[in-house]
């Protein structure tokens, strides 16, 4: 399943979103276009092996790492997600503060990943835990709203479904969670992959953050 747009209307112009998204897309431009591609991302990325939460570099490398990525796809994948769910999320939330939540979302995201790979010597990287967060939040704020998702069914066919946002995202967290725990079956410490972890950490705090707004704004 792949998401095309949300249905769902906003009041305000997503001013931050988009900066987050133009401020990625320099960093990836400047990434790409060093000298050395793997040594930009060792030297900024976050490894959780030289880090300790107790030193200053365990925060400043973890920032660094969220607009890091490790590809073209890596990159457009994570800014075509935050494009659809982050201007609705930003709308609700408000300016200001959604550019809080997106940066907290990231550092929760990175820090469960972090926990699960103590030893590890290899850089993470990605915005893909904050934009988490943000999906997490938009399950909770939208959970009624509709995607326009493209759907590859049986024998190849293309479908094009409105689906809930509650079932798309669900979906989603599902597939992430069972991924986590099949990665724990075969880890390594010293071989790339995808941050499932992350994924799943940034999503719950997104969650978790919304329901209290959520409760706030109607008690």
């Amino acid at each position: 399943m792949f998401p095309l747009k949300d249905l769902t209307y906003r009041k305000s112009f997503p001013l931050i979103n988009y900066l987050i998204i133009i401020s990625n897309f320099a960093v990836f431009l400047y990434q790409v276009s060093y000298p050395d591609f793997d040594k930009f991302v060792y030297n900024y990325g976050f490894v959780p092996s030289k880090y300790s939460p107790f030193e200053v570099d365990f925060y400043k490398y973890a920032f660094f790492s969220m607009w890091l990525h490790g590809g073209w796809f890596h990159f457009l994948s994570n800014m075509w997600f935050l494009h659809i769910f982050g201007d609705n999320v930003e709308d609700k939330l408000g300016h200001l503060t959604y550019l809080l939540f997106y940066i907290f979302s990231g550092f929760s995201a990175l820090f469960l990943q972090y926990l699960m790979s103590l030893s590890s010597s290899l850089p993470m990287i990605g915005a893909s835990g904050a934009v988490s967060g943000v999906a997490g939040a938009y399950f909770v704020l939208f959970n009624r709203s509709k995607i326009l998702t493209l759907v590859i069914g049986f024998l190849g066919f293309i479908h094009l479904l409105e689906l809930p946002a509650w079932f798309f995202l669900g979906y989603w967290f599902v597939i992430q969670l069972f991924s986590g725990i099949g990665s724990l079956l075969s880890y390594d410490p010293n071989i790339g992959g995808i941050a499932w972890f992350a994924h799943l950490g940034g999503f719950v705090y997104g969650y978790w953050t919304a329901k209290k707004f959520k409760n706030r704004a109607f008690s």
